[in-house]
């Protein structure tokens, strides 16, 4: 078992910037490695198989539930699990990094909840639900009905951004990515 390390969870609802501000803190600070979560949904355009996600099978994701094998997991849509695998954090660890997530809203209160004292939470706030509702429908990889449905779950997900460390505005990503910096430079110091 690696010595437990540090954890910087950014969260929010789809399309609010998260995986942007996650990438570009990676091209910045060497000691973070990104964890990856396993999935039960397909790749989606030109995403790689364990770099976006570990794509498996719906038995296999309920075969490592009953194995104790997720330090969180959720039902995301109705059919699509994600989770954080636990080899995943303890593989970063092991290397002396801090494990960086770009995960949805409910995961990463749970990874708050459970690594406390060790964990930095960032909800990255969208300017607003109509913003949202534009980038979402402009990446044009969801029919109509996945994004009523990624829209109802946005709405309820701003309400949980006060149960986050911090507040992340991105009313404009070249200074939501610059605010992200000095917040990861902050917590490994």
């Amino acid at each position: 078992m690696a010595k437990q390390g540090k954890l910087i969870i950014f969260s929010a609802p789809s399309g609010a910037g998260k995986t942007t501000i996650v990438k570009h803190l990676l091209t910045k600070f060497p000691e973070l490695e990104f964890s990856v979560s396993a999935t039960t949904r397909e790749p989606r355009g030109d995403e790689e198989i364990d770099k976006a996600y570990h794509f498996i099978s719906k038995e296999e994701f309920l075969h490592l539930i009953a194995k104790k094998q997720f330090v969180e997991f959720e039902e995301v849509y109705s059919g699509t699990f994600y989770g954080t695998l636990r080899t995943e954090i303890e593989r970063i660890w092991k290397k002396g990094k801090t494990v960086i997530f770009d995960i949805d809203v409910e995961g990463g209160l749970h990874l708050k909840r459970k690594y406390n004292g060790a964990a930095l939470a960032i909800f990255v706030q969208p300017p607003s639900l109509e913003v949202l509702k534009e980038r979402l429908t402009g990446r044009g990889t969801d029919s109509e009905e996945k994004l009523k449905e990624r829209f109802a779950k946005a709405e309820k997900e701003l309400n949980y951004a006060p149960r986050f460390d911090i507040i992340l505005k991105n009313n404009d990503l070249q200074t939501a990515c610059k605010d992200a910096e000095e917040l990861v430079k902050n917590f490994l110091k």
